[in-house]
């Protein structure tokens, strides 16, 4: 009977979900407490549950979930809550992925990082991109595999079992105690990892944080999918039409918009493109660089996400290190940059630059033609060889239109990859999908990076194929038109409150080509301590982002969103997107991000309100 209420309240939650559940993919920060990531949001759903209300007034005013899409949303939780319910267990006991390996390869990590040993066991088949060989020698995780004809098979190990099965429905499981991990794949829409036992309860933050950074949870649309099924009991049927055009198409636009000819690579997200970038390149040093170690050069004040999981990839593989690569400020990317390849040169290492341009949140350019020299230049070990020459690794987020990889360009003379975001500019914010293309000296990293893509079941979906195919088209125009609002905005904050200081690109960069959307806003400030200061302009920032999307609810947002279709989206690095960030390498300033659909005026007007209350 239960079971039956359950189900009849998911379908009303459905027939009348929020429009956003399904097609947002940054939610507003002022109503998101981080430390209650998920069970704000379903302690209220349990209240109307308990209730029976189900209309879409009430479902709207839940708290935000997630603040970001890629890491939960608000059907994910649903589908989380439901497979929880049917099976009697704890709703954080439930995580779901759009990827269908990555939950075995988390576990895999934390028992690594535990020296605890895993069994995976499995019926029938494993999927084809589960490559144990690579899991093992390239990834560093150790477990055994044993297939069974039937999970009651499972006898008593020492360590922890995965269990993974292909499902075609949802009764609920008869649990044996000694599987630990069950993950059920669902064809084309993902998996869901149901965590068995108390004593394995220490693993679900940390099974939380690789799908944050390495993956993507199941997507709203795939959620949706799966929950219908649930609910009308049926079975799933594979969609085909049309995702080979749209592949197509979106392959074709890449390769126009980067000015490139090998083939690019879709992924999920961002981060999803970016771990198969990182696991590919440790692949080919281990390959074609045997015992040299790995070095990993990332900016420590670079977007939270990039930094984390640069360091936790390092975590788990013996010759992997970080460097920091001070980049923002009154660092120099380009005397930076020659300092730390000097040195790894020194040590006869692997150089991995990851990087951006323009550097977030202070928008800076370095000399492009000093860099490509730096790169460009041939160094010795300390006993004379020939150093392993750079990868430079471009996440070019806020400025995808740029040709970096082209005949005579910054990367053309060194081996360089470069990556976007795809919930920014290419998707206009309609899905969170990213992706990566190579110059002519990195075609054989590319093949690498695809196959950690494919083994890590993280390529993009045949919706975000669909959305980018419909989005890319316009997206240079896009960013024009942005760039546009964002230049005439910033040249009225200068003129109204001469006395902040802000960063953007200059109008020679302009010129260039460099064209963000995006300007980070230092406030000024008063005290008679450096404290004092500090203080007054943090509480600034929030005077200026709350009268901002107070008066303009309907654009502005405050959000971590940048490159989307309308509305101006504000917030402060610190406390979003260097989350993860260490403390001293934090921005605690305003960024700003202008789309090239919003009310310019309204936002000049507001802003002035703002200089005349301080």
């Amino acid at each position: 009977m239960q079971d039956n209420n359950i189900l009849n309240f998911i379908k009303n939650v459905l027939k009348n979900s929020p429009k956003g559940w399904l097609d947002i993919t940054t939610h507003r920060l002022d109503i998101y407490n981080e430390a209650l990531a998920k069970t704000e949001f379903l302690v209220g759903f349990e209240k109307l549950y308990s209730n029976n209300i189900y209309d879409t007034e009430a479902l709207n005013e839940l708290p935000t979930a997630y603040d970001y899409i890629r890491l939960g949303h608000p059907l994910s939780c649903v589908l989380e809550w439901g497979i929880a319910k049917i099976n009697n267990l704890k709703t954080e006991n439930v995580i779901s992925f759009q990827s269908k390996n990555v939950p075995v390869l988390a576990i895999l990590r934390k028992n690594l990082l535990e020296n605890k040993k895993t069994q995976i066991v499995y019926t029938n088949e494993l999927p084809d991109f589960f490559d144990a060989e690579i899991i093992r020698t390239v990834y560093g995780y150790n477990f055994q595999l044993n297939k069974v004809s039937n999970p009651n098979e499972i006898t008593k190990f020492d360590g922890s079992t995965v269990f993974i099965s292909n499902q075609e429905g949802f009764a609920p499981i008869d649990f044996n105690p000694n599987i630990d991990f069950y993950i059920s794949n669902y064809a084309h829409l993902g998996s869901i990892l149901l965590v068995n036992g108390t004593q394995n309860e220490n693993y679900i933050s940390e099974i939380q944080h690789v799908r944050r950074r390495e993956t993507v949870a199941m997507t709203p649309s795939n959620c949706l999918e799966v929950l219908e099924i649930l609910v009308q009991n049926t079975s799933f049927k594979i969609k085909t039409t049309g995702v080979e055009e749209n592949k197509k198409s979106v392959l074709n636009s890449i390769k126009q918009i980067t000015d490139t000819n090998s083939k690019p690579l879709v992924a999920s997200s961002g981060l999803s493109i970016q771990y198969a970038i990182m696991m590919g390149l440790i692949h080919d040093a281990l390959e074609n660089h045997k015992g040299k170690a790995i070095k990993f050069i990332v900016p420590p004040n670079c977007y939270g996400g990039t930094n984390d999981q640069a360091r936790r990839v390092a975590a788990c593989i013996d010759n992997v290190e970080i460097v920091d690569l001070p980049v923002d400020g009154e660092n120099d990317m380009v005397q930076s940059t020659e300092k730390v390849l000097n040195q790894i040169a020194h040590e006869d290492a692997i150089p991995y630059i990851i990087a951006e341009i323009p550097t977030n949140p202070r928008v800076e350019v370095p000399d492009l033609d000093q860099l490509k020299e730096v790169l460009s230049k041939k160094r010795k070990t300390s006993t004379g060889e020939i150093a392993i020459a750079p990868v430079f690794i471009l996440d070019q987020t806020f400025c995808p239109n740029v040709h970096f990889l082209g005949e005579g360009k910054l990367l053309s003379t060194v081996r360089g990859i470069s990556y976007a975001s795809g919930s920014k500019f290419p998707s206009g914010g309609k899905c969170t999908a990213g992706y990566c293309v190579g110059n002519e000296k990195a075609e054989t990293l590319m093949q690498k990076i695809e196959e950690h893509l494919t083994l890590c079941d993280n390529e993009a979906t045949a919706l975000q194929y669909e959305i980018l195919a419909e989005q890319l088209p316009s997206m240079n125009q896009r960013i024009k038109d942005a760039y546009k609002n964002t230049r005439e905005f910033v040249n009225y904050i200068h003129e109204v409150l001469p006395t902040a200081k802000i960063n953007f690109v200059s109008e020679e960069l302009a010129n260039q080509g460099f064209t963000p959307s995006v300007f980070s806003l230092d406030l000024p400030t008063k005290g008679a301590t450096d404290a004092e200061r500090e203080a007054y302009k943090r509480d600034l920032n929030h005077k200026l982002i709350n009268l901002m999307i107070t008066e303009i609810p309907n654009e502005s947002k405050y959000c971590v969103s940048y490159g989307q279709l309308k509305g101006c989206y504000w917030t402060i690095p610190a406390t979003s997107t260097q989350g993860t960030t260490k403390e001293g390498d934090k921005d605690y300033i305003a960024r700003v991000a202008l789309s090239a659909n919003m009310d310019l005026e309204l936002h000049k007007k507001v802003f002035l309100d703002f200089v005349n209350l301080i």
